[in-house]
């Protein structure tokens, strides 16, 4: 297995303040507010309002392959579930948020059946629908790729409840041509090498974007994404 060595920043935020998301774009309804210097994301509608009141929350940057996205975590609600997608783009090479795509209000179908392809992984995984005997004693961190509903790598999800979470989580996922990763306050949960063939090509370029499922409120800081050299271990 190869190790990854990061090289230059290529963006930064803090995000502690509502001049942080100026230029970001946010699908489905949500508010995003600030009350500890911290992004706080939880939705608007009442969970009994709609099926799927949930939402996505795009970074407007366009970033290139071989890079690695770490952010600092902290739960505050559950049941839900908090995703992030990378690697995100229009199935044609559009970014993500280009006008001639399809719009979308952050249900999943929209993301996994639409007109953009994407990685995503799903974590703090609290199911909203009432969980299974299973889901109970042992959650994991799911990592899909789309178009598709490809689930094509899972590891044991580290993130205690929130009656037990003792915050801030520091979360990384590194996405290097065909291999990703995913990693809690610096041990690896999950690693995946795509084949190119059994799920489409390779992603490469693309976008980051956080999901919530609502009622899940949860807040992030420090966002960071830095270029990554490989290097044999």
């Amino acid at each position: 297995m190869s190790t990854y060595e990061s090289t230059e920043c290529l963006y930064e935020n803090p995000l502690a303040s509502p001049d942080d998301v100026t230029e970001w774009s946010m699908e489905g309804n949500a508010a995003t507010t600030f009350p500890r210097g911290r992004m706080r994301l939880e939705n608007t509608d009442a969970p009994s309002a709609i099926d799927e009141p949930h939402y996505v929350f795009w970074c407007p940057e366009r970033f290139p392959d071989d890079i690695k996205v770490g952010w600092d975590f902290w739960p505050l609600q559950e049941p839900g579930l908090c995703m992030v997608f990378f690697a995100a783009t229009g199935r044609d090479g559009e970014h993500v948020l280009d006008s001639s795509l399809a719009d979308r209000s952050g249900i999943y179908a929209q993301y996994n059946d639409g007109d953009i392809d994407t990685l995503h992984v799903s974590y703090f995984r609290r199911n909203h629908h009432g969980p299974t005997k299973d889901e109970i004693e042992f959650q994991t961190v799911n990592l899909r790729k789309s178009k598709g509903f490809h689930l094509v790598q899972r590891g044991g999800d580290p993130l205690p409840g929130v009656k037990d979470a003792n915050p801030p989580y520091r979360i990384e996922v590194l996405k290097a041509g065909p291999e990703v990763s995913f990693s809690v306050d610096g041990v690896e949960v999950l690693h995946w090498v795509d084949d190119g063939e059994t799920c489409g090509p390779v992603l490469e370029a693309g976008s980051i974007g956080f999901r919530q499922m609502a009622p899940t409120m949860a807040e992030y800081a420090n966002l960071a994404v830095h270029a990554v050299e490989k290097r044999d271990a």
